[in-house]
């Protein structure tokens, strides 16, 4: 469990509040034991609560993913027969209660392990994620929620007013980057073209630990808090965002993108890797470490 909160307005419930909303609610699992997550397995959007040995509970500890429960819940369902791995379809939406502010949802808990959480160089493994995202943006995008403006599947230029805001306070700091060299690089990314054609379904949120692997093969993708109908860029981000080496180009290769979008995946690496090393320096050192590689990794890709 982190010893400090990563957000300010953070709200983290307790084991017993999920016990007494799971008994209240759901009463077929009210004798499971309700075990936290240890804090190494959890994001930044959600607490985890592992449900006897085969669900979890999802609990949002921000607003700002609230909308999730609802979405998976919509979403999901739909999307879960087309895909080549699992992902936790909610079997329960869960309502506020127990001093618990927010809607919550109870999915299965897919087993197995992630990649390396600051990049991983997995030929196999690369195919495996490019033919997930090759199948989602496939799939029929009629009616599915348009991604808003300044969410991954937008114009890249939604976000670079808090690109620029951040940039002045990172240079303050040492983290093995050129801020202006970083800057430049963003420059690059702001003059792709942006995305004319059909929208498709991404993910928009593809980093190791939204992988689950069993014997070094894709087996499940979960949090699908940035889901949404838009530019396929962030899908392409991954191969910044997960892997290196061989398996960056290879996963570049099997996603076989334009240049106008391999720039503007770049951006998606870019400008929440920026943002994130600011916000996440003192309560996520693991984070602001990611946002710290990505930078790099996108400085030798564009300038």
């Amino acid at each position: 469990m982190p010893t400090v909160p990563l957000h300010a307005d953070e709200i983290r419930p307790t084991a017993e509040q999920v016990r007494c909303l799971v008994a209240a609610q759901c009463p077929r699992w009210a004798r499971l034991p309700v075990t936290p997550v240890p804090g190494d397995l959890e994001g930044t959007d959600h607490v985890l609560f592992r449900i006897g040995t085969t669900l979890a509970a999802r609990m949002p500890r921000t607003a700002r993913a609230v909308d999730q429960a609802n979405s998976d819940t919509r979403w999901l369902p739909l999307l879960a027969p087309y895909l080549p791995v699992r992902i936790p379809v909610p079997l329960h939406l869960g309502e506020p209660g127990e001093g618990y502010p927010w809607r919550w949802t109870v999915v299965p808990w897919i087993a197995g392990s992630t990649p390396p959480r600051l990049g991983c160089d997995d030929v196999s493994l690369a195919h495996d994620v490019a033919a997930f995202v090759h199948t989602l943006h496939r799939i029929d995008p009629t009616a599915g929620p348009v991604i808003p403006p300044g969410c991954r599947g937008a114009a890249l230029r939604h976000v670079d007013a808090g690109v620029r805001r951040v940039l002045p306070r990172l240079a303050v700091y040492d983290d093995g980057f050129d801020v202006a060299a970083a800057e430049a690089a963003w420059e690059a990314c702001l003059a792709a073209p942006e995305w004319d054609r059909d929208p498709v379904w991404i993910h928009g949120d593809l980093q190791p630990g939204n992988l689950v692997t069993d014997s070094g093969r894709l087996a499940g993708v979960i949090d699908f808090g940035a889901l949404g109908v838009g530019d396929p860029a962030p899908d392409v981000a991954p191969a910044l965002w997960t892997f290196t080496g061989a398996a960056r180009l290879a996963y570049r290769e099997a996603i076989a993108c334009d240049e106008a979008t391999w720039r503007r995946a770049c951006g998606w690496a870019l400008a929440p890797s920026l943002t994130g090393i600011d916000y996440y320096r003192h309560t996520f050192p693991r984070m602001a470490e990611h946002g710290r590689r990505m930078v790099r990794a996108v400085i030798a890709e564009l300038t």
